[in-house]
């Protein structure tokens, strides 16, 4: 059993219990994690209040409204966590988002405003977090972003995703390289499909999974438990030597060439 007690952890990106983000916070908890939890405000405030419900059995002791294109809400987050914690040990950023316009049919109808949207929330967002972050982590830690196979492989309606999961990754390694000598580690997760509000919006998500269960190795996608496991391992001492890394739980897909 991994113990991860003592470690802050900010997880970000729970929109519900099918999120990707939950099954990593559930495991992060059940290996002693001390958790935050950032939420996406709403007009009626109905998302704040839904996630609450949802993270109530794992005694978040921060529980803050974080939206990445909104700069004073990034200041705030981690100013809560100095002021609260006054240090961080890992971040999870499990943010991600394109229109749903820009995720079916043709990518050359992929508009301007929508291509930057993806590649402001989906990519340079893990850039925002990494620097706000960074002077909490003088006693190092370990940041997770999840990618996916769309980022370096044409996927039908994938899409403007696409090219956000491939700067994300490339991301994933610039900041491996300037954070390292502080021991600060960053990985990527590039998971298998899985039914999540995030991908029910990607045209075809459930062929794709199909698809996966016919042909991958282990005849099966993943769940957001075995996600939440091996983000666990990375931001554990077992990881200490691992940086820079993409790694593939996708039931072995990865690796299939038909």
């Amino acid at each position: 059993m991994i113990d991860l007690t003592g470690k802050n952890a900010l997880v970000t990106g729970i929109a519900n219990n099918r999120s990707i983000a939950w099954g990593i916070a559930q495991q992060l908890h059940k290996a002693g994690a001390n958790l935050g939890i950032t939420y996406m405000k709403d007009e009626k405030g109905k998302h704040e209040r839904k996630v609450a419900e949802l993270v109530e059995p794992l005694n978040p002791s921060l529980y803050l409204p974080c939206n990445v294109q909104n700069e004073s809400e990034i200041e705030s987050t981690f100013e809560a966590i100095a002021e609260k914690w006054g240090k961080l040990d890992i971040l999870v950023h499990c943010l991600a988002f394109a229109g749903k316009d820009e995720l079916s049919g043709d990518f050359t109808n992929t508009s301007r405003q929508g291509f930057s949207n993806a590649l402001d929330i989906s990519a340079y967002s893990l850039v925002r977090l990494c620097a706000a972050a960074k002077p909490l982590m003088a006693e190092g830690g370990s940041i997770i972003t999840l990618s996916y196979l769309g980022g370096v492989r044409v996927i039908p309606n994938y899409n403007v995703m696409g090219i956000a999961k491939a700067a994300l990754e490339m991301n994933v390694r610039y900041l491996a390289a300037e954070l390292g000598p502080l021991n600060i580690r960053v990985n990527a997760i590039s998971s298998g499909p899985i039914r999540t509000l995030a991908s029910s919006a990607v045209g075809g998500i459930l062929d794709m999974i199909h698809h996966v269960e016919e042909v991958a190795p282990l005849r099966r996608t993943v769940t957001q438990q075995e996600v939440g496991n091996a983000a666990t391992f990375l931001c554990s001492s077992m990881a200490s030597g691992i940086t820079g890394q993409i790694l593939y739980v996708d039931a072995g897909y990865e690796i299939m060439g038909m």
